[in-house]
């Protein structure tokens, strides 16, 4: 089955989840508004796919994240009172969407990531589409993960998997691509293992969260039993499509923070806050002193 080369126009962002793991922080803030140094995690995720030229934003949320749609709303009374005050809203020009460009669907029980994607069938349509797990933050050393995915996707279509190389002994805690074909950033996917046991990994390349899928596999979602943890995976469905449309994983040239995990949003805002160019010095200086 082949797969004509369609504009990517859309991203979905799957926002439902409970944030559990950083109560009660996030009781009633939702874990993707937590700010890593200035900005909450979905303004990242929302900036990387403007750079990749993403047009219409897809958010599928859950109860208790009316925040998210508020931030990405216009706050007239913030910006007429920082106007009147002779002030800069700069900082809050990345927060206003084109109207119309941001789409809020509810995911109204947790049936899992695939399961979430399918909610937003009747939007995606019958194109294919991006998606971007708000709490994987990848920065780019050039350009942004989406973005250089959509660069490799402008050349040989299909479905496209962000892949990142990590250390052997750590492939037992991710989905892991078993490689076909290498050709510089691009590798054959032949087939995707969920977690393998230590020794066993096909490969160090793990999915860090950034997908383009071609529209088939919200039919394949559509009838996906429930796999690991009793949830609709999405990886299940995407395996239905290896051998019957390209697949390839797009290795990212950059680096990754596990923002769903405190170690890794603690190391984020660190990171981040280090190479801000008002408060880097003064951080790390903070910071030799703390550890000597």
């Amino acid at each position: 089955m082949g797969c004509p080369k369609v504009k990517i126009r859309k991203a979905v962002f799957p926002v439902a989840g409970l944030g559990t793991r950083f109560l009660p922080a996030t009781k009633a803030v939702p874990k993707e508004m937590l700010p890593v140094v200035d900005r909450p995690l979905i303004q990242y995720a929302v900036d990387e796919a403007i750079e990749a030229g993403i047009e219409t934003m897809i958010f599928v949320t859950g109860r208790n994240k009316a925040a998210i749609e508020d931030h990405f709303d216009v706050a007239y009374e913030l910006e007429r009172t920082q106007a009147d005050r002779g002030k800069s809203i700069a900082a809050l020009e990345g927060t206003r969407l084109t109207p119309g460009n941001a789409i809020f669907v509810r995911q109204q029980e947790p049936r899992g990531l695939g399961h979430a994607i399918w909610c937003a069938r009747d939007i995606v349509g019958n194109e294919p589409f991006a998606i971007i797990l708000p709490d994987e933050l990848l920065i780019g050393r050039a350009r942004g993960c989406l973005a250089q995915m959509v660069e490799q996707y402008d050349k040989i279509g299909g479905n496209l998997v962000c892949a990142l190389e990590v250390p052997m002994d750590e492939t037992p805690s991710y989905g892991i691509i078993d490689p076909g074909e290498r050709d510089g950033v691009l590798t054959e996917v032949r087939g995707l293992v969920e977690k393998p046991a230590l020794g066993t990994a096909p490969s160090n390349l793990m999915l860090p969260g950034r997908y383009i899928l071609q529209p088939e596999v919200m039919g394949l979602l559509a009838t996906q039993e429930a796999g690991a943890g009793g949830e609709v995976q999405l990886t299940d469905s995407m395996a239905k499509l290896i051998g019957k449309q390209p697949f390839h994983g797009v290795t990212f040239d950059g680096e990754r923070f596990d923002c769903g995990s405190k170690l890794g949003f603690a190391q984020a805002n660190f990171a981040l806050a280090a190479r801000d160019a008002s408060m880097g010095a003064d951080l790390k200086n903070w910071a030799r002193q703390l550890l000597g």
